[in-house]
C-alpha cells in the first residue's frame, strides 16, 4: 500500500470489465485517449470497486516507454490517489519512462524523479514527432505547450 493512499482506496491491475470506464475517464479529464488498452493499467477503486483514477505505461515503437493516462476522478483529486499510481507504474517498470504533460504539471511528476527533457535530440523518435506536432500547433494558435520528461530511477 502507499503511504498517503485515501482510506478504502486500493490499486490493483484493470480487468476487462473496466475498459468503458477507463476510456470515459480519459475523456472526461481531456488527456490523449489514443493507445487506451485496459491490460496495461493499473486502477485506483475505491471499496464499492467504482473507479477513482487510472494510469498505464503504453510502448512505442522505438522502443520507448511512456508513463500516461494518468487520470482521477475529480472528487478524488488532491488526495494522493494520483501519486499512487505513479509509484507503482514505476515499481512495475523499470527506468527509462519517458512522458508527456502541460508545463503547468511538471512540478508533480518531479517529485517522483522525472526531469524535463528540452533538447529534442536527447529524446526517442517517438517524442521527438510529438515534439515537433506540438510545434506545429503552437505556430498554429492552439497555443498549448508541451514538456517531455524523463525517469532515469
Amino acid at each position: 500500500m502507499v503511504q498517503g493512499l485515501p482510506a478504502g482506496i486500493r490499486l490493483r491491475p484493470a480487468t476487462d470489465r473496466e475498459a468503458g470506464r477507463i476510456r470515459s475517464l480519459i475523456l472526461r479529464v481531456r488527456i490523449n485517449p489514443t493507445q487506451l488498452d485496459w491490460r496495461r493499467f493499473i486502477v485506483a477503486v475505491d471499496s464499492d470497486e467504482r473507479l477513482v483514477g487510472c494510469g498505464q505505461v503504453k510502448p512505442h515503437a522505438d522502443g520507448s516507454r511512456e508513463l500516461a493516462s494518468i487520470a482521477v476522478r475529480p472528487a478524488w483529486r488532491h488526495r494522493q490517489a494520483a501519486s499512487a499510481i505513479v509509484v507503482e507504474l514505476q515499481r512495475r517498470h523499470p527506468p527509462p519512462l519517458w512522458l508527456t504533460c502541460r508545463p503547468r504539471l511538471t512540478g508533480f511528476y518531479e517529485r517522483f524523479g522525472f526531469q524535463i527533457v528540452e533538447q529534442a535530440e536527447a529524446m526517442p523518435r517517438y517524442f521527438q514527432k510529438i515534439v515537433r506536432l506540438a510545434r506545429l500547433g503552437d505556430w498554429l494558435g492552439s497555443g498549448e505547450r508541451l514538456a517531455v520528461m524523463r525517469w532515469e530511477g
